[in-house]
């Protein structure tokens, strides 16, 4: 019963149109939409999600949302890589950056933690995606909403939100 309730809720959740969904249609942006398992509100973490998707890591990517004064910054990089914070403040031309607290989430983006999209967010705030993303023929990001990932050509996706790329992990 509760295998069939989850199964349904995943389907569901393909059909619906996000935010992050109506921006590339409206853009003409083609992008494939990736449905994983999982249960209600219980965020998954992005290995977890590469791993469900079939996926090679590197080209799934999180979305991290920052603070520098008043200022947000939003920085997408490879599931299993670690946020250099020196090296995201560097990218956007400040002299630190912290990350927001979990409880900020849904009000500075609209979208709740596991499921915080660069696309579609209440305002676009400034976004840097890691610089491997342009080694890619497609990347993989949340869609939205937990559970939805979509995937498409960076290039387009980029440019639609003005995003730049920048060396933002911590070294292994």
């Amino acid at each position: 019963m509760a295998a069939e309730r989850l199964r349904e809720e995943t389907e569901m959740a393909a059909t619906e149109k996000t935010n992050a969904m109506r921006l590339l249609d409206r853009a003409h942006i083609p992008y494939q939409v990736h449905v994983y398992e999982h249960r209600e509100g219980q965020a998954v973490d992005g290995a977890q999600v590469a791993r469900l998707l079939g996926q090679a890591p590197e080209t799934v990517y999180k979305t991290l949302v920052t603070r520098a004064g008043r200022e947000y910054y939003v920085f997408d990089l490879p599931v299993e890589r670690e946020l250099d914070l020196k090296k995201a403040a560097r990218a956007v031309g400040e002299k630190s950056v912290e990350m927001i607290h979990v409880d900020e989430i849904n009000k500075v983006t609209g979208y709740i933690r596991g499921g915080c999209s660069p696309l579609g967010m209440k305002k676009q705030y400034r976004t840097v995606f890691h610089r491997d993303v342009e080694t890619l023929k497609t990347v993989v990001f949340s869609g939205g909403k937990i559970g939805l990932q979509i995937e498409a050509e960076p290039g387009p996706v980029l440019k639609l939100i003005g995003a730049i790329t920048a060396d933002l992990t911590a070294e292994r």
